[in-house]
């Protein structure tokens, strides 16, 4: 072979591998993490835009109950916690948290080195409560906002809907949810989205887990996060560690959005679900900072949102094995690290 077509070969061959290469899409060029927007899901896990990976840490605030206690978010802070997950109202059964207050919210969240976890409130138990809203009237919500989060998605997690399901219809769950996250998609949304299960958000039914592939599919960012919320259907080690491992061993993002040492609906292992999600890497978000109501007080951290003044179970979920203390980490994007 002459040295002529040996180097017409060459040349043909680089520009094949050129082509190739401008063909693969940004997000897989490099090394994973590199070119993320903001919080990112990869290999199943929740990650920061520099690859590392972050564990939520997190305490829910009732903001759109009490939204005078803006104190809260330096509160929650001072204690440990690494995330808050806050309580908005989209205007169907609170006043509606507009533009300018989660502008604020946002800027609390950053001014006190917390990420962010934004919920809409009102869709909860919808098909089972008469006044809960669709899925869909929420997705419209977060359009409404969609200019205060605009640029921080390194900040913000968006929870669409609170759960989103009660006991009833929640059949309709997998393609409700995939419809509401195409449409913040649709809309420009980048941020990581967190959906929660139906069931009042304890999926008993088995359809988050059963489905959550479908739902992941869906979203052609691949940075969506599922929430399950353990009260008194999770009452034992085994059964937590069952349903978190069943995410983990499919490869799919999973967190406890919301927890509680004691329900009416039944007693939960919260010694079991801090235990095995620290043991297995995963988030957890207690509830709730205080203002309960009194049928519920009992899962108040603080009495009357005061900082110096614990419950027990403030105590047990800050202070105890596998507590925030012990297991928080803040986020790079505010250590630099």
């Amino acid at each position: 072979m002459t040295k002529t077509r040996i180097g017409a070969l060459l040349a043909a061959a680089v520009a094949v591998l050129l082509a190739s290469l401008l063909a693969v899409p940004a997000a897989f060029a490099g090394p994973p993490g590199t070119t993320a927007v903001g919080l990112r899901i990869s290999d199943g896990r929740l990650q920061e835009s520099n690859g590392n990976d972050f564990v939520i840490r997190g305490v829910n605030h009732p903001h759109a109950w009490y939204t005078g206690e803006t104190q809260s978010f330096a509160d929650i802070k001072a204690q440990g916690a690494n995330t808050v997950r806050v309580v908005l109202s989209s205007g169907d059964q609170w006043p509606e948290t507009g533009v300018a207050e989660v502008e604020s919210i946002v800027a609390e969240c950053k001014a006190n080195r917390l990420i962010c976890v934004l919920e809409v409130h009102d869709t909860t138990g919808y098909g089972e409560s008469a006044a809960a809203v669709s899925l869909d009237v929420a997705a419209d919500y977060w359009l409404r906002v969609q200019s205060a989060l605009e640029g921080e998605e390194d900040h913000i997690i968006v929870n669409i809907g609170n759960e989103p399901f009660g006991n009833t219809t929640y059949q309709q769950w997998t393609a409700d949810t995939q419809a509401a996250v195409g449409k913040l998609r649709d809309a420009g949304y980048e941020h990581t989205i967190m959906v929660d299960a139906p069931n009042w958000g304890q999926d008993w039914t088995h359809t988050m887990r059963d489905n959550a592939q479908a739902v992941y599919d869906s979203d052609p960012t691949g940075n969506l996060i599922f929430s399950i919320h353990m009260y008194g259907v999770y009452t034992s080690e085994s059964v937590v560690r069952d349903y978190l491992t069943s995410f983990v061993n499919a490869g799919l993002p999973i967190l406890v959005g919301e927890f509680g040492h004691n329900h009416s609906d039944g007693d939960p292992d919260e010694d079991a679900i801090m235990g095995v999600t620290t043991e297995l890497g995963l988030g957890y978000i207690g509830w709730s900072w205080s203002g309960n109501s009194s049928e519920v007080a009992y899962l108040d951290l603080v009495n009357g949102f005061d900082p110096g003044s614990l419950t027990s179970w403030g105590e047990r979920f800050f202070n105890g094995p596998d507590g925030i203390a012990e297991t928080s980490e803040e986020a790079t994007i505010y250590s630099g690290s």
